[in-house]
């Protein structure tokens, strides 16, 4: 009977102990809950002022019967310096090229026999861009070369004649007039010689003139002649062959007449191109002296590269 007492008692002991072992972690996961649920009510709170005190801001400034609307300066006070004061005009005008180039026969006017340029097309200074009629031209350079060489011929002539002459005079044959006579018929084909040459370079040259070249580097902008008509540069409808160099381009716009003292070359001036999606700033090159009797207005110049 005492050993089952003694079996009762450990018994009741181990329970005793399970039973409180329980216990313990029951309590610490319930404290570690409550912690967790605090911390999160302290962010939600944190949150909830700032969106407060934000809102609260906002009405401020919104809401002028608000009590703390007086805080809010309307009106602020600055100490007066000296700063640049810049005032700028809109002006409409439209963009050009410095560098525009008419071309031109070199001599006369001429029927149009080939055309190298289309328009559109770069072309290049000293480029040969139309073929003008030269049959009139090459005859005249035959037959300055033909009389050329007859006057060669003949002053080869002259200059054995005179040597012969001299020959003569020397063995003390023939007369001083003979011998005169003959050293001048030489000097006077020599001096036709160097007549016939420069005539025939004449000739070269007005043959060339039937080769019309760009003068400047640029784009053929406008190409209004074909073949078999006469090119002579300005036609009845402006321009046969228009080169517009682009690499230098200047602003040109017309200003009112009340801003005349406000104005002087040198000034700055803000270039806004929408189309091309471009801004630059430049100066005024060029003022005009004259005033635009149609629009009452002054012509200025923007140079930009």
């Amino acid at each position: 009977m005492k050993k089952i007492k003694q079996i009762s008692i450990v018994f009741f002991t181990t329970l005793l102990i399970a039973s409180c072992g329980s216990s313990n972690k029951d309590n610490a996961a319930g404290i570690n809950d409550k912690k967790a649920a605090l911390e999160k009510l302290k962010a939600d709170r944190t949150k909830t002022d700032e969106e407060i005190k934000k809102l609260q801001a906002e009405l401020e400034k919104l809401d002028s019967n608000s009590a703390n609307a007086a805080k809010v300066r309307l009106v602020s006070i600055e100490a007066v310096t000296i700063q640049d004061f810049k005032h700028y005009i809109d002006l409409q005008g439209h963009v050009d090229a410095e560098n525009i180039s008419y071309i031109s026969p070199r001599g006369m006017p001429g029927q149009v026999k080939a055309v190298y340029v289309q328009q559109g097309q770069s072309v290049k200074k000293g480029q040969l861009l139309l073929k003008l009629d030269d049959a009139i031209v090459q005859q005249q350079v035959t037959a300055a070369r033909q009389q050329l060489e007859g006057i060669k011929t003949q002053l080869g002539f002259a200059k054995n004649l005179y040597q012969r002459q001299k020959n003569l005079w020397d063995q003390g044959i023939g007369t001083e007039v003979q011998l005169i006579t003959a050293k001048t018929n030489v000097e006077s084909l020599e001096n036709q010689l160097k007549a016939a040459n420069e005539q025939v370079n004449v000739a070269i040259e007005q043959m060339k003139t039937t080769n019309v070249y760009s003068d400047v580097n640029g784009i053929a902008d406008i190409v209004s002649i074909r073949v078999g008509e006469t090119f002579q540069g300005m036609g009845a409808m402006g321009p046969q062959i228009k080169i517009v160099n682009t690499s230098n381009l200047k602003v040109v716009t017309n200003i009112p007449e009340n801003y005349l003292t406000r104005v002087r070359k040198g000034s700055v001036v803000e270039i806004s191109i929408p189309d091309a999606n471009k801004k630059l700033t430049s100066s005024i090159s060029l003022i005009s002296q004259s005033i635009d009797a149609t629009q009452g207005a002054l012509l200025l110049k923007q140079g930009y590269r």
